[in-house]
């Protein structure tokens, strides 16, 4: 047993340490110049997709792809719970909620409408209704593992990072204008701006030293959607684990529940018991976005630059509709508030 683990470990060391390095080297530039790291991750990644035809790199690479995607998204679970849910009162749940099903929706209209295959319109409606990236490697993850998919889901993460990084800047500015009590303004934006970081940091541009509604409300607000990660790749898992067809040229999912969403509601639980002190938490989230770096360097490694062009303007046209729409609805519910 010993020497078949030698064996695996040493398989996967070359691409692991690859990604490692993309992945650093991603962290490395947002920290000193600013920018989203899995942006950079994933444009790293492309400059070396000439790599990932290397038989002692492409072990390591899908393990980073894959296994190690699933156990970032499953962490995330330690950042949320019960009571910040309970919290936050039946209105803005119920707008962040009516926000992440119904941009879910609109997603796979638009599929429909664009001729595109459906699984295209749950990845990006769950990347804008829930968390952006993270949304978008999860819900991807229970699909069928097809090169369309992987190249959507590529060029989803590129489209609704660069719309949520626009958001985190433009919706604090057209919020100030607005006179919109701090309150509300972080509700609006905790139920819009795709990443959790970039909520984070809107929120503070609404913010001046020793008044934090803002922030908090929209931080909370936020993790509620992040929570609704959950159900719905449960639900997207157990319809595609069911029907027993290829889609898109592809066998469905075999299992009806992945144990990286077993892992995240145990984890959930477990930060709701009080257990896990903040110390642990913050560990555990920055593990998680260190995870998620090396995974999507990995999907950018496996992916060439004219694969993700053949997909064409729909993808792009789909999320910026999708982000308009999540807006439109946020607003129309705090103004009815």
């Amino acid at each position: 047993m010993l020497n078949a683990a030698t064996r695996w470990t040493r398989s996967q060391a070359r691409g692991v340490m690859l990604c490692a390095m993309l992945a650093v080297t991603a962290m490395f530039v947002s920290q000193n110049h600013g920018g989203p790291q899995l942006l950079y991750a994933l444009l790293l990644g492309l400059a070396f997709h000439f790599l990932s035809q290397d038989d002692r790199l492409r072990p390591g690479i899908d393990f980073c792809s894959r296994t190690l995607l699933r156990a970032g998204v499953a962490l995330l679970g330690l950042r949320i719970t019960l009571a910040q849910v309970a919290d936050l009162g039946w209105h803005a749940g119920g707008t962040a909620v009516l926000c992440v099903v119904l941009t879910i929706t609109l997603g796979v209209l638009l599929a429909r409408w664009l001729r595109r295959p459906v699984t295209e319109g749950l990845v990006s409606g769950a990347s804008v209704g829930i968390c952006g990236a993270s949304a978008a490697l999860a819900v991807s993850s229970v699909l069928p593992q097809t090169p369309g998919n992987e190249r959507f889901t590529l060029l989803t993460v590129v489209g609704v990072t660069l719309m949520s990084t626009a958001a985190m800047v433009l919706y604090p500015l057209m919020l100030k204008a607005g006179g919109v009590p701090l309150q509300q303004a972080g509700v609006f934006l905790g139920a819009t701006v795709h990443d959790v970081a970039q909520v984070v940091a809107a929120g503070m541009l609404l913010s001046t030293p020793g008044e934090t509604a803002a922030v908090d409300s929209a931080t909370v607000v936020k993790l509620l959607r992040v929570a609704m990660l959950m159900p719905v790749v449960l639900i997207i898992a157990a319809l595609y684990g069911r029907s027993g067809t290829r889609r898109n040229g592809a066998a469905a999912g075999s299992s009806l529940v992945p144990g990286f969403l077993i892992a995240f509601i145990a984890f959930m639980l477990l930060s709701s018991s009080g257990w896990i002190s903040p110390a642990l938490v913050q560990t555990a989230g920055d593990a998680s976005r260190i995870l998620l770096v090396m995974a999507i360097a990995a999907a950018g490694v496996k992916t060439s630059f004219a694969d993700l062009l053949q997909l064409g303007w729909a993808p792009v046209m789909m999320l910026a509709a999708e982000t308009a729409f999540i807006a439109l609805v946020a607003a129309t519910s705090l103004a009815l508030a």
